[in-house]
């Protein structure tokens, strides 16, 4: 559905047109303020093509999404603007871009000059109205310079919007692209622009997460997300280097980043010295210094880690430090050859699930400097480089690695068995065959010999010559006997 010049309050009912909310629902915010102008006029400029191109990477067939354009709201120009509205599908390219084509600076109601720019307005309004608290990602297209009523105290301004980035609990997750794009406008020149995304609730995380993984995003935008939030979690990444002094394990890494203990079914090293590259996965921020602790928690058992070291000291983004580790197995508790899991899992593996704990307290984290001169090129003279600055209250972090312990069993066991079990039933089958083959035996009674056809388990009189019974015959698997014999009958056994 496409849509007009909408007040913010229709951009909830544009968004649920096609049903509720989900974290398969993205809003994108383009700003339009006067601050803008050269991305506009500039005949060289990339910023149109690069929201299209950027809407199509992030979303998906049967998406619903909202492109929006905003400065700041002012009675009889509210913002943000609804330009369009619709369900992913064929033609949405088509829609987008024309739904841009027409978009120009904004400017005040009643006057020639050009609107001013409110981020945290337009921010609030996707997540409280459009998305109305639901999952979902909002995506802001800006050039940094956030001055509600041309107020030139930028760094007040930008403060509260990083405030409402990091306090705010409905933020799960924030990345930022700081990106080059030179243009020059009528009275001013712009070097960069700057693109946020955020993660509305943990399934806007986690499908941002998905979308980062995918790839899409880095089709379009090749810079590295910089983090804004969270900075308390994942912020480092244990990669194995070398095993010593473990007979029979092997470590490796699997998809998806968990880490594999492969371990025959005879090894029982108490332990393994792993030597790891601890990795700052948290650019751009410098670990300027925080102490590690590690456990372990496999087959149930929570075990502590030990460490050569337990310090960590400017560790740049995306480098890497080695760090020794002492890390307990539970071989104790892994299944003997002969019990029915291990037979179970003969000829593959009998898997424990498990993960490694890691614990950064006390921990000072630091803008690179790095970072800090690429913002300075990009946005000279704008101090939004604050809004990258950790919160206070963030001082300690953690990152789970999940692991798999992997016991290879050999079929020797199981293949004993299964020769047993023949062997048994081969013997039970010819005690059957036995049990139930005719036999033949003679009997001599009163000096007459009598041929007598039976089986085995089979119990019969013997009777003389006028009639009486005087004995029977008992026939088992191991031969014939003669019961309850009457006193002086002449019955024998044989000949």
């Amino acid at each position: 559905m496409k849509a007009g010049l909408l007040t913010a309050a229709g951009l909830a009912a544009l968004l649920c047109a096609g049903g509720p909310a989900c974290a398969g629902s993205q809003v994108f915010l383009v700003q339009n303020s006067g601050w803008m102008a050269p991305f506009y006029t500039d005949p060289a400029s990339q910023y149109k093509p690069l929201v299209a191109e950027l809407v199509m990477a992030a979303t998906e067939p049967g998406d619903l999404m909202v492109l929006a354009s905003f400065n700041q709201s002012l009675p009889g120009a509210p913002s943000p603007k609804a330009l369009l509205s619709l369900r992913v599908g064929a033609a949405t390219r088509g829609e987008v871009n024309a739904a841009l084509a027409g978009l120009q600076p904004a400017k005040k109601p009643g006057s020639s000059a050009l609107a001013d720019t409110d981020l945290g307005e337009a921010v609030g309004a996707a997540i409280g109205t459009a998305l109305a608290g639901k999952p979902g990602l909002v995506w802001l297209f800006t050039n940094n310079r956030n001055s509600p009523n041309n107020d030139q105290a930028t760094a007040l301004r930008n403060r509260e919007f990083y405030a409402l980035i990091h306090q705010g609990g409905t933020i799960s997750k924030a990345l930022a692209f700081p990106l080059k794009m030179p243009v020059q406008g009528e009275h001013y020149r712009a070097n960069g622009l700057m693109v946020y995304v955020f993660a509305v609730g943990e399934q806007g995380g986690r499908e941002l997460d998905r979308l980062i993984a995918s790839g899409r995003i880095q089709n379009v935008i090749t810079e590295p997300p910089a983090r804004l939030k969270p900075l308390d979690r994942d912020t480092v990444r244990l990669v194995p280097r070398r095993v010593d002094d473990a007979p029979g394990v092997s470590f490796s890494m699997a998809p998806g980043g968990m880490l594999r203990a492969d371990v025959d079914s005879d090894a029982r090293t108490p332990a393994a010295k792993i030597g790891w590259n601890l990795e700052n996965t948290m650019y751009p921020y410098t670990i300027v210094s925080a102490r590690i602790v590690a456990r372990s928690v496999l087959a149930q058992q929570d075990r502590p880690i030990a460490l050569a070291s337990d310090k960590v000291s400017a560790l740049a983004p995306g480098k890497s430090a080695p760090l020794s580790s002492v890390m307990q197995l539970p071989v104790a508790q892994l299944p003997g050859k002969w019990s029915a899991k291990a037979i179970g899992s003969a000829g593959s593996a009998y898997v424990l699930p498990g993960q490694i704990e890691l614990q950064l307290s006390e921990q000072r984290l630091e803008l690179s400097q790095a970072f800090r001169q690429r913002m300075a090129a990009l946005f000279p003279g704008d101090p939004l480089p604050d809004i990258f600055t950790p919160p206070a209250q963030v001082h300690g972090s953690s990152a789970l690695l999940p692991i798999e312990v992997r016991v290879h069993y050999g079929v020797a066991p199981l293949v004993a068995l299964i020769g047993a079990g023949l062997a048994l039933v081969a013997a039970l089958g010819g005690a059957a065959l036995a049990y139930g083959r005719p036999r033949r035996t003679w009997l001599t009674v009163e000096g007459e010999l009598r041929t007598v056809h039976t089986r085995a388990g089979v119990t019969q009189p013997v009777f003389d010559k006028a009639g009486n019974k005087v004995a029977q015959l008992k026939t088992t698997l191991f031969g014939h006997q003669l019961i309850d014999l009457r006193e002086g009958a002449q019955v024998r056994l044989g000949r």
